[in-house]
């Protein structure tokens, strides 16, 4: 009898998945790949803005995580009948405080604040637009912050579904200095 109880215990600690309480602990990681719209969102119009990033986040005490990554958005500003497009590449550095979560672990909510730096290109640096005018706006480098609120949906214990809501403040360019970004993406915990 003692062997088939050791057996069973054995079977179900092989074969069953991470605990729930074993999300967000200190020093777990995990790499999030998202996809936001930006300043609103016109599909078929010349106004409509996307941005692309990576990141890597890593855990501290009280389930708040560090953030390091990159973006690329491209914005297109309408000009008579075509478009400008503005590029900003961004590296993002921060913190976020999580402000909510359930029992169970499985939805969370943080609050950041993250430091941004990169480079912004108007209209890929030509200067004459199609019309023969002259753009007067350079590319640069750019700095600056974002604020964001991050939701986290696990769906198996090392994957998680994201949603955002950011609003990022750059500075140093010639075009618009605020960005609104809404979007989704998904993470995967790698230790």
């Amino acid at each position: 009898m003692r062997k088939y109880i050791a057996i069973v215990i054995a079977s179900l600690a092989l074969f069953t998945g991470q605990a729930h309480a074993q999300r967000c602990l200190p020093k777990m990681q995990g790499i999030e790949v998202r996809a936001n719209m930006a300043d609103g969102f016109n599909p078929g119009g010349n106004d409509g803005g996307y941005s692309f990033g990576a990141a890597l986040s890593t855990y501290t005490k009280k389930g708040n995580k560090w953030m390091f990554g990159g973006e690329y958005l491209l914005k297109n500003n309408p000009y008579k009948d075509g478009k400008i497009p503005v590029a900003q590449f961004t590296a993002e550095g921060g913190y976020y405080f999580k402000i909510l979560s359930d029992a169970r672990k499985i939805v969370f909510v943080y609050a950041g604040a993250s430091a941004l730096a990169g480079y912004e290109s108007v209209n890929w640096g030509e200067k004459v637009l199609h019309d023969g005018s002259t753009l007067h706006d350079r590319d640069s480098f750019i700095y600056g912050g974002a604020l964001t609120l991050d939701v986290e949906f696990y769906v198996a214990d090392r994957i998680a579904l994201l949603a955002n809501l950011r609003e990022c403040c750059l500075w140093g360019g010639d075009t618009r200095k605020f960005h609104t970004q809404w979007g989704v993406g998904v993470k995967f915990i790698i230790n």
